[in-house]
């Protein structure tokens, strides 16, 4: 086991970079917010802001109380989404290590002489 990962140690380094580098990529574009809505989508949502507001001045006028939940749910997304970035940044110094060390030259001293 030891001779082929020697023997393949380049190949699996640049392998394993490259899968870091991707994964990193992956996750950054999956987590990154849509800065670009469609009209479409804006429109609807300005729609249900509207109606959602009239439902709640016709239930009463006064506003109810938030639940400290919302304050914690908040709180947990903040803190998912700095895991998030925090697992993009280390896949990717990973990978760029990973490919960097594959690409060092090195003194084979495991290497038989003949």
């Amino acid at each position: 086991m030891r001779e082929i990962f020697i023997k393949n140690r380049i190949i699996i380094f640049r392998t394993l970079g490259l899968v870091m580098l991707f994964v990193g990529f992956a996750v950054h574009i999956w987590a990154s917010p849509k800065e670009v809505l469609i009209e479409n989508e804006i429109a609807a949502a300005n729609v249900a802001r509207m109606e959602a507001s009239a439902v709640v001045r016709r239930v009463s006028k006064k506003e109810a109380p938030k639940s400290e939940a919302s304050k914690f749910i908040e709180e947990l997304e903040n803190a998912q989404n700095e895991q998030i970035q925090y697992l993009t940044m280390l896949s990717m110094a990973l990978g760029v290590g990973l490919l960097a060390y594959s690409f060092m030259p090195r003194n084979d001293s495991l290497k038989k002489p003949l």
